[in-house]
């Protein structure tokens, strides 16, 4: 999907304990003022009219889901996305769109790069979905904003309880290094593609947020 002319229909930001146990949880259900696409509704069961009935305006949510990052960065949680330029680069033009001061959000923790650079060999798919089969989380109705959010949090503890030894400890350290890995796969994807499917293919390598 392109982030670019998508919306934020929901949201959700959880904060987990270390047995992945919900302590706070914080949901949004936005009406876009758009139409959304029945393609997007197959995807997470949120129609127009639901959004238009239940959801709250736009400008509202996304300033309030700004709103509620930056405090949880400011109480030293790092804010944890699975394939995070999407979701980043989507909220970004939101902000943009409702002229909302856009965050830089550290440390952010992108559990698909984290898990491409940890094990970088294991064949399959690297989805929320699959990454969760593979470290043993339960995802209960996947692309659903609080499932995929929590389940995301719950599939780095896993990764650290792994692989722990080998990342650091200082989590903006790791932040940093995930600039780096994120070029270095997309590089990697890039001549891939470009050698098996298509010569003219790119992979955009920018993290956490697509530039």
């Amino acid at each position: 999907m392109d982030t670019s002319s998508s919306r934020v229909v929901s949201a959700t930001l959880a904060v987990i304990g270390e047995a992945g146990e919900v302590l706070e949880r914080y949901d949004w259900l936005i009406n876009p003022g758009v139409e959304i696409p029945d393609a997007a509704v197959r995807v997470h069961g949120i129609s127009t009219d639901i959004a238009r009935s239940s959801g709250i305006d736009a400008t509202v949510g996304v300033k309030q889901i700004t709103e509620r990052i930056a405090e949880m960065i400011e109480r030293g949680l790092p804010l944890v996305v699975y394939n995070a330029p999407y979701d980043l680069t989507l909220l970004r033009h939101e902000q943009r769109r409702h002229n909302i001061v856009a965050l830089d959000p550290v440390p952010v923790l992108d559990p698909l790069i984290i898990d491409k650079q940890v094990d970088r060999f294991r064949k399959g798919k690297r989805t929320l979905i699959a990454a969760a089969e593979h470290y043993g989380v339960k995802l209960g109705n996947a692309h659903d904003a609080g499932e995929d959010a929590i389940a995301s949090g719950r599939v780095l503890q896993r990764i650290a309880t792994k692989y722990g030894a080998s990342l650091p400890g200082d989590l903006e350290l790791l932040h940093n290094l995930q600039v780096g890995w994120a070029l270095a796969q997309a590089e990697s994807f890039q001549a891939y593609m470009r050698k098996v499917r298509d010569p003219n293919f790119v992979a955009r390598g920018s993290w956490p947020v697509h530039i």
